[in-house]
């Protein structure tokens, strides 16, 4: 739809305009009118509250003279209370959809990036010693996205954002949001920078743990002092795409990749040459500095809204967001990302070029993992809104089709990455000092990291239903420590005879173990869903890429060249997939098929006006 400028803020949501001295009611007063139905800013931002109109609010309040703002007569006057907010008004499934594309897409156009930055590393550094030099420094940033963006920081503050905001809706004095960043971001601030300055100085010693058996450690070493700084600069982004997310503004956090790959190559192709790969980890601190930039002025421009007048009494924020959440939350996010420490510090003793072959086989794997997870990013606020509200049923209900959808996405993708691997491998990485051989070596790696996306997009997904009320659980680091251990025992046992395909298959292992643990420990611990409904649905996508991979194998076989074989295998697992799964009744395979026949049914008439 089209939205006139008067109704659209400076980021793409909506503005709700509000005319002078006019007043509103209070939300619990107006609980039990029909809300209006919400407008939206195509594809970008959350529907506008519902309006309240003149006159026919709670019956206490006084009628309103027309077009003047002021009551119609006598001394009572409704108190003023916060402005209506998008993150108050009601979740249309239109909205979550524009939302879940906004963020796919632009998720998937950062994706693209990252690829074109390891396509610029492969071609000018290959798979060598410098390369997996630089892949040890990159332990940091990988860590600080887990921890600060993606799955530690965010995951404890939008419920808490989400109980603030609705404290605010429902009048609470003061502004409970500007409450809340001003009690929490000055503190979380100072960590960020004081652990970045740790790093840098403890450099050395960050290297030799990580990965002892280093040819060039010094290289190592130097990498890690630039890439060190991302722990201030992801935080930092990590606390705005919260706020952000919490407000239901989904572009500026989308983007956040986008101009952090873009900074990483721009740098690389600038200082490449010179530099060598120190110049990827520069690239590294500015792109983390671009992140930032991106999400800043729109949070301030949230934060500068005057929602309430100033009353007396003391302001509330609601939940503060504790020490025990904050560590139960980032210890399972890093107790997760220890996976890779430990596949890096088995390669380290492997032939040079191990690291780097695991690093591209991950990078391609986890693409569909990612863009299932983009469906949590948008929900996760909405699950954790309703448990603000008091609405449980209405959290499990989105939980459950949450994991039913992100399971048939992750599949249908890891189906495509099990029978395509050679063709995406040799397309996008082959050239320059990336051989042959290396694209043999990365293709047997990423098939077997395969089998283990379902159980990571589950673990993904899960973990934010067990924090998404705010309230502290020290069961989810317990499950991914049992992961862990059969990670490192698994590994360690079969890095000898079977190389980075055993540390590979370790990391599969050990995560379907944490996966299985978090399903069965949800319910009293967490939104009770129903398993046994779950584990059901999720059987449906499992037997329909079981026989969609090898038929697209089979078909990417036909084809001699990488582009044509890609395309053919990749529609001959869509057409499977979808068709077989739908006659098994999967919720996902239903879902995507009905949104195929709408837009083809609305083709004909966007050609006939």
């Amino acid at each position: 739809m089209t939205v006139t400028p008067e109704h659209t803020n400076t980021d793409g949501g909506p503005t709700l305009p509000r005319p002078a001295n006019e007043t509103t009611v209070p939300r619990a007063a107006a609980a039990h009118e029909p809300p209006a139905a919400p407008a939206v800013a195509a594809g970008t931002e959350a529907p506008a509250a519902p309006a309240v109109a003149a006159g026919t609010a709670a019956p206490a309040a006084p009628a309103v003279a027309a077009g003047t703002g002021a009551p119609a007569a006598g001394p009572a006057t409704v108190p003023e209370v916060p402005h209506p907010s998008p993150a108050d008004a009601p979740v249309t499934r239109g909205f979550l959809a524009r939302a879940t594309f906004l963020t796919a897409g632009l998720s998937f156009a950062g994706a693209l990036l990252g690829l074109v930055r390891d396509q610029a590393l492969a071609r000018m550094f290959g798979a060598g010693s410098a390369t997996d030099a630089f892949l040890v420094a990159w332990t940091v940033p990988e860590f600080a996205a887990t921890l600060l963006i993606e799955d530690g920081l965010a995951i404890a503050l939008i419920p808490a954002f989400a109980l603030a905001l609705a404290r605010r809706a429902q009048g609470a004095p003061g502004d409970p949001v500007r409450t809340l960043v001003a009690s929490t971001l000055p503190r979380l601030a100072l960590a960020f920078a004081g652990v970045a300055a740790l790093l840098a100085a403890f450099a050395p010693q960050v290297v030799r743990v990580l990965a002892p058996g280093l040819p060039d450690p010094a290289l190592a070493v130097d990498c890690t002092r630039l890439t060190a700084t991302c722990v201030l600069t992801f935080g930092l982004a990590g606390y705005c795409s919260a706020a952000l997310r919490a407000h239901r503004r989904f572009l500026a956090p989308a983007a956040i990749y986008v101009v952090y790959n873009a900074g990483i190559i721009a740098v690389v192709l600038t200082l490449g040459a010179r530099w060598g790969v120190r110049a990827a980890a520069a690239g590294v601190a500015i792109g983390g500095c671009l992140m930032v930039m991106a999400q800043l002025p729109v949070l301030g421009r949230l934060l500068r809204v005057q929602p309430v007048a100033e009353a007396g009494g003391e302001e509330s924020g609601g939940r503060r967001v504790g020490v025990a959440l904050l560590a139960a939350v980032l210890l399972f996010a890093l107790c997760r990302q220890s996976q890779v420490l430990i596949e890096r510090f088995l390669g380290s003793t492997l032939p040079s070029g191990a690291i780097s072959h695991m690093n591209y086989a991950q990078k391609i794997a986890q693409i569909p993992m990612t863009l299932s997870l983009m469906l949590c990013t948008v929900t996760f606020p909405v699950v954790a809104r309703a448990l603000a509200d008091g609405d449980t049923e209405r959290a499990r209900d989105r939980v459950e089709r949450d994991l039913a959808l992100v399971a048939c996405m992750v599949l249908a993708g890891a189906s495509v990455v099990v029978a395509c691997a050679p063709q995406i491998v040799e397309l996008l990485f082959q050239r320059g000092a990336f051989t042959g051989e290396d694209t043999a070596s990365t293709v047997r790696v990423m098939r077997v990291y395969a089998f283990g996306l379902l159980a990571h997009t589950l673990v993904g997904a899960l973990i934010r239903s067990y924090f998404s009320a705010g309230r502290v659980t020290w069961y989810p680091l317990g499950a991914m420590a049992v992961g862990l251990a059969v990670t490192a025992g698994v590994g360690a046992s079969a890095v000898g005879p079977w190389g980075v395909m055993g540390i590979a298959a370790a990391n599969a292992l050990g995560i379907t173990v944490t996966a299985a643990l978090l399903l069965a420990g949800m319910g009293p611990r967490s939104i009770p869903i129903r398993t046994r409904r779950v584990l059901a649905e999720l059987s449906r996508p499992l037997a329909a890429a079981a026989v969609a991979t090898p038929a697209g194998a089979w078909a990417a076989g036909r084809a001699d060249t990488p582009v044509p074989s890609l395309l053919v295998g990749g529609l001959t697992i869509a057409a499977v997939f979808l068709l077989l799964g739908r006659a098994l009744g999967d919720q996902g395979c239903v879902t995507a098929l009905a949104s195929l026949r709408s837009v083809s049914r609305r083709l004909p008439h966007g050609r006939s006006r």
